[in-house]
This record gives structure tokens, C-alpha cells and sequence, in this order.
């Protein structure tokens, strides 16, 4: 859960500055966070089924 808020607060910060930063660092940063959601959304339903059965 602490894992979650901190994200969260990071999350508030790159999106203070995203307005700041050029479009390619943005979409790159956007690419970086999709791919991370993707990997943690597998692991979850991976280890879900583990241990469901």
C-alpha cells in the first residue's frame, strides 16, 4: 500500500512537470508508465491465479 501512495506521489509530480517538458519526453515518459502498468497488471493476475489454484 505504501508502494501505491508513493507512486501516486510521484505520479503528481511528473505531471507537474509534463507541462513543463517537450512533447517526445512526455510521450516517452507516458510509453515508460504504460509499460510498467502492463508488467504490474501480469504479475497481479499471474500470481491471482497461483493462488487461486
Amino acid at each position: 500500500m505504501l508502494f501505491l501512495v508513493a507512486a501516486l506521489l510521484l505520479m503528481g509530480v511528473v505531471l507537474g512537470t509534463v507541462a513543463h517538458a517537450p512533447l517526445p519526453v512526455s510521450a516517452a515518459g507516458g510509453a515508460v508508465i504504460a509499460v510498467w502498468l502492463a508488467v504490474f497488471a501480469l504479475r497481479e493476475r499471474h500470481a491471482r491465479a497461483r493462488r487461486e489454484g
